[in-house]
């Protein structure tokens, strides 16, 4: 079966959809935060500029998502499927931001659960990368069960972490075990 990139996934609080070329400027205002990238390896992404370019990334890549709070119907930020790997039943997720003030809470968990849950239909392993300073990043991936499994450079020359989760892990209970 193919993997389905770019799908609808709706859960309690946030709705995932396709990225489309309207969503740069609700993205770029979020975006525009500092803090949001301050320990990521890319810092500089609140730059219109650099964010530019990873926006037209993001729409090539053909499988990146807006996160829609379900509340308010407004993006609060993106993440993305990338590299599926037939032959290794892999993928990554990630490129994942969100606006500073759904940090700490649920949000992320239940994004990458969500995004998960959709790509164990058609993989048995994703995978995340990490930038080593990304500390914030990484307390995400070990409170829903990432492990590291060695440490990669990226496309960019970009050292990261690689935080995998199986399919037959006990990713989903540890989802549900920080609950706020």
């Amino acid at each position: 079966m193919k993997f389905d990139k770019q799908p609808i996934l709706k859960g309690e609080q946030v709705t995932l959809r396709p990225m489309e070329t309207n969503d740069y400027e609700a993205l770029f205002e979020i975006a525009s935060d500092i803090k949001i990238w301050d320990q990521h390896p890319s810092w500089n992404r609140y730059k219109k500029q650099v964010f530019k370019k990873l926006f037209r990334e993001s729409m090539e890549s053909g499988g990146c998502l807006v996160i829609i709070d379900n509340v308010t119907g407004k993006i609060i930020g993106s993440s993305r499927y990338h590299g599926y790997d037939e032959s290794s039943s892999e993928i990554e997720i990630g490129w994942t931001f969100i606006a500073r003030n759904y940090w700490g809470g649920s949000v992320n968990r239940e994004i990458k659960g969500l995004m998960l849950k959709h790509a164990f239909q058609f993989i048995d392993h994703a995978v995340f990368l990490v930038g080593p300073e990304n500390f914030r990043s990484r307390r995400a991936m070990e409170k829903i069960g990432g492990k590291v499994v060695e440490l990669r450079v990226d496309g960019n020359g970009t050292e990261c972490l690689v935080y995998r989760i199986n399919a037959q892990d006990d990713w989903f209970d540890n989802l549900n075990k920080y609950r706020d």
